[in-house]
Order: C-alpha cells, then structure tokens, then sequence
C-alpha cells in the first residue's frame, strides 16, 4: 500500500493500474475511520481490482461554528486499518493541494441540497459536491462508494455525477451499526457514557415511525411517531425529523410509502444523523 500526498502521485499510480487493466475502486472519507468506512472499504476491494482511499479532512463542508479544529486526525491509525482491508492507495493531501487559493468554482446541486441537512448547514453540501468532483477528477475511479447513513450526501452525489456526465457510478453501502442500534460516526466519540447509553434511541425512534409507515401512516404521520419515541429521551434535542421521497428528497407530508425518514439529533456535543427506508 502507497500513501501519497500529491494530485500527480495519485494520478501516476492509478495510471499504472488502468495501464494493466485494473478496475479502480474510490472510497472518499474524512478520516477517522470506523467499521462503517471499513464496510465501504471492503466492498471496493472486493468488487474492484485497485482501491484508493482518500483522507481529508475537507475544511469548505465545515461550517463556522463547526467541528473542523476538533475533528479526529490520525492518519496512522487509519492507514493501519486501511492497509488490513486490502487498500492499494491512500490520497492525504493537504488543503493547499485541494485548493489552489486562487480557486473561484463551486458545484452547487440545487433542490436536493435545500432540505434535511442543508437546511441547517448552508454551503456544507457545496463543499461535498466540489471536493468529491475533484476527487473524482483526480482519481478517476470506475466506481465510488457511499454509506447510506448519509443518505442525502448519496443522493446529492449520485445526481451530481448524473448531471456532470461524470464516468463513474456511485455505489450506497448500507449503515453499519452498532450491536445496539447506533449508527457509527466518527463523531460518536463525543459522547460520554450517559449519552452513549440514551443514543440508540435514535434508531429505535425511526424504527417506531417506519413501523408505522409499513401500517399506511402518511409521512407527516410517521414523523410525529418518531418525534414522540425520541422526546421519552430528554437528552436528546432533535434538530429536524423529516420524512421524504427516497429519490426526489421533498417532503410527503400526507402520502405514504415509499419513503426516507431522516432525522438528526444533538446528543450533547455530538449531533447525529440516522435515518430509516420504507419500501
């Protein structure tokens, strides 16, 4: 396994692998990696033949009063993990290697980006969309994968290379979770024992309004179920519990399944994100 710091490094070594034809795998992270980036990991180097890891800690999807100081960095660690799932190519570039301080483009995907998250972080899924456009210039995989834990990212990202032409498909990987229900992130780490011990009600609650939704109740009905589990936790201070279109992400208020019901909490220090599909 190579660790590189440089666009040209990671555009000469995926050179050599298209050059003996391999099938390139793109697992884009911030670091910090937990069995939930491993799950994508392992995925790419079982479906391809040549996977990068990128590890960036990407400051333009950080809001102003977000955790940008305080996120995990150690790429030691995360190189370790990586090299046991069989990576080929770590890219950890440094933030004057992604931006040039004279870049003035932005890629913005209207619609998608204005609800659920975006609503709550303006110009957070601008970062994601221009740093993943230009991962995708640089490392030009065949295929990217994304957790659906993040599944407005996923959606965002998916149209984005739909609207570009981008020639790569982006593959969603399922949440991976904890014994209890908990969604793993990176951020989990801020919460104390007390917290750690009240965080599975999260999921719990979108299983209650899933279960609801499964029995016919509308989306405006399954939101007020969820809402109702997760207030029994007082810890807990939900920021917005939405249910949506799995594809368009608009809200269904009165109609029913198929839908996404996302929602994202404060736990603390930590904010959480989870979210439930109904078919």
């Amino acid at each position: 396994m190579e660790i590189v710091r440089t666009k040209a490094e990671v555009r000469e070594a995926v050179g050599r692998a298209r050059a003996d034809g391999k099938i390139v795998g793109f697992v884009p992270t911030l670091g910090g990696l937990h069995e939930g980036h491993l799950a994508l990991i392992e995925t790419s180097v079982r479906e391809c033949d040549f996977t990068v890891v990128s590890i960036f800690v990407n400051p333009t999807q950080f809001g102003p009063d977000e955790d940008l100081d305080k996120y995990p960095r150690d790429l030691e660690s995360d190189a370790a993990k990586c090299e046991a799932a069989g990576v080929d190519l770590i890219f950890a570039p440094s933030p004057e290697e992604m931006y040039d301080k004279t870049a003035s483009t932005t890629v913005h995907v209207a619609h998608l980006t204005e609800g659920l998250c975006g609503a709550f972080r303006p110009g957070h899924f601008d970062g994601v969309t221009t740093v993943c456009c230009k991962l995708f210039g640089i490392a030009e995989p065949d295929r990217a994968y994304f957790g659906e834990k993040d599944y407005q990212q996923l959606v965002v990202i998916r149209r984005m290379v739909r609207d570009l032409d981008l020639p790569l498909e982006i593959v969603g990987v399922p949440t991976v979770r904890e014994t209890d229900g908990l969604a793993m992130s990176t951020r989990n780490q801020y919460l104390t024992q007390e917290e750690r011990r009240a965080a599975p009600r999260l999921y719990r609650a979108l299983q209650a309004g899933a279960e609801a939704a499964r029995a016919g109740a509308s989306g405006n009905k399954a939101e007020e179920v969820v809402a109702a589990v997760l207030a029994k936790e007082p810890l807990f201070k939900a920021q917005y519990i939405t249910a949506v279109d799995p594809d368009t992400l608009e809200p269904l208020e009165d109609r029913g399944a198929p839908m996404v019901i996302a929602a994202a909490a404060f736990l603390g220090r930590a904010r959480l994100i989870d979210n439930i599909k109904v078919e």
